[in-house]
């Protein structure tokens, strides 16, 4: 390179290099902080799928359970587990608990006697829920669902 003469000769040699290196630093670091930001996404996005997979699971739970206590007027077992993992993973365990009280009269000085079912419902990735051992677990996932169906007579709710 020829040197200019107005000008003095120049001690910058390589300052184009340097700002290429901080720029590449600089983009590095955009995409490392893009590929964090994308797989923490990805993996919101499963647990909310996962979640969703439990909640409907805890209502099966509880609808079966419902549909047991009203055909049978009865609790249909005091702890079930019923086990759905071959089909989303999850497994659920219905706890069933029977409260009667006489309320109004089925016909005159006849207390009428109504069966209270208390239907609590806990689905998770174990084979029996809740699971204490895997609920520090990042990855576990449990929903909790209770309903409650008031039964009058035989298979009839009120």
């Amino acid at each position: 390179m020829k040197h200019h003469p107005f000008l003095p000769p120049s001690r910058q040699r390589g300052f184009a290099y340097l700002a290429a290196v901080l720029i590449l630093v600089a983009l590095g670091g955009l995409s490392l902080a893009i590929t964090r930001l994308s797989s923490t996404q990805q993996a919101t996005a499963a647990m909310d799928v996962e979640q969703a997979y439990a909640l409907q699971t805890a209502r099966a739970g509880t609808e079966w359970g419902m549909y047991m206590a009203v055909v049978n007027n009865a609790c249909p077992a005091a702890k079930q587990t019923l086990d759905f993992r071959s089909v989303n993973g999850f497994s659920v365990t219905v706890t069933c608990t029977l409260t009667q009280v006489n309320e109004g009269e089925s016909s005159a000085g006849v207390a009428q006697t109504k069966n209270n079912f208390t239907l609590d419902a806990v689905a998770c990735h174990a084979a029996t829920c809740p699971d204490a051992s895997k609920v520090a677990n990042w990855d576990y996932v449990e929903r909790r669902r209770v309903a409650t169906v008031t039964v009058c007579g035989a298979n009839t709710p009120c």
